[in-house]
């Protein structure tokens, strides 16, 4: 082979021969091969998609699950969760995945029959050549059997992790609401605490009736939005899964802005309507909110009241994202902006 041809492959070792030239040249399809001959469960989803579809899944991993092929093609992996899947363990895969870096976790996931399996999951990001994030490759094994023999203590220690991790969640959201609640009149003080108390209540409700996993968004507005009046207010927005560690904090900025709409804003007016539109951004599971008032005069006070500040507390704070508010001639416009998964909870 000469040193000049720089198009041709460069070979280290013994003169290749025929049938090893042709393996070189053919090496995406014996992988592809391999990968769906592999008794290793396995799978591919689309990470420039903002819900990561199934785009590739190899035998061993129907097997597993029981499902068929196009069963499975194009939806989220999320189906496999199920009543017992803890949200710490949802928590940190959609952590890794918005931080584009690998995840080992082991989770109970469900077959097609409801059986259930404890999944050693490990998720890697793929990159092209120019470091552009365009899939992740995930592969399982069932460690079931194993973890039937591991030790009771174990098991019962991983149980009090998740309630550890759900009783601060919630006991950070309560604390912010006691520390920025403010009133002179103690009676009010009290009713404003208990009003903000109610909303994480009825956040705390739906994550108990969806067992802990992630919730839409768009129960979680209408959650917070259904005690209003209906034909004033409008709700649009793709499907955008909410992780249960975000409910509550979302939930309680939502009761804030409604309330502000009703008391102060577009639902004070008569003829004041309100549209919230949402739509998820690339990384999966963050999203952007639009929340329009139309209808309502510019205050001449814009010094920011507690309901104000509570908000942009529980959105920068407790989310990790940012907020913005823009009056017009004709309403009020706010935009808030998710991340998605808690990188660095606050």
């Amino acid at each position: 082979m000469s040193h000049s041809d720089q198009s041709s492959p460069q070979f280290h070792g013994d003169e290749p021969t025929a049938a090893s030239t042709r393996a070189y040249f053919d090496r995406k399809e014996l992988a592809s091969v391999a990968f769906e001959r592999t008794r290793m469960p396995m799978l591919m989803t689309d990470a420039q998609h903002p819900d990561l579809p199934i785009v590739f899944v190899n035998k061993a991993f129907l097997d597993l699950t029981g499902y068929q092929a196009q069963e499975v093609m194009g939806r989220n992996c999320r189906f496999l969760q199920g009543e017992g899947t803890l949200s710490a363990a949802v928590a940190e895969i959609r952590r890794g995945l918005s931080q584009q870096q690998e995840v080992n976790v082991e989770l109970l996931n469900y077959r097609k029959d409801g059986s259930a399996f404890w999944n050693k999951l490990h998720i890697s990001p793929i990159h092209d050549d120019d470091g552009k994030l365009i899939y992740h490759f995930a592969s399982q094994i069932d460690v079931t059997e194993y973890r039937k023999v591991q030790s009771p203590e174990a098991s019962e220690h991983r149980l009090l992790m998740e309630v550890d991790h759900r009783a601060k969640n919630v006991l950070a959201v309560v604390d912010g609401i006691v520390r920025l609640s403010k009133s002179d009149d103690a009676a009010l003080y009290a009713a404003a605490v208990q009003q903000r108390v109610q909303a994480l209540a009825a956040a705390h409700a739906l994550m108990a009736e969806r067992g802990w996993h992630e919730v839409s968004t768009e129960q979680v507005v209408k959650g917070q939005l259904r005690q209003f009046s209906s034909d004033r207010i409008s709700l649009s927005g793709s499907e955008v899964m909410v992780s249960a560690i975000e409910i509550q904090p979302l939930a309680l900025a939502l009761h804030e802005l409604i309330v502000n709409a009703a008391v102060h804003g577009a639902l004070s007016d008569e003829g004041g309507q309100v549209a919230v539109n949402w739509t998820p951004k690339p990384q999966y599971g963050g999203f952007d909110l639009h929340w329009l008032e139309t209808g309502t005069k510019v205050p001449e006070k814009r010094e920011p009241g507690f309901g104000t500040i509570m908000v942009d507390a529980m959105i920068r704070q407790q989310l990790g994202g940012s907020i913005g508010r823009q009056w017009k001639e004709d309403g009020l416009t706010i935009h808030i902006s998710l991340p998605g998964p808690l990188a660095n909870p606050r």
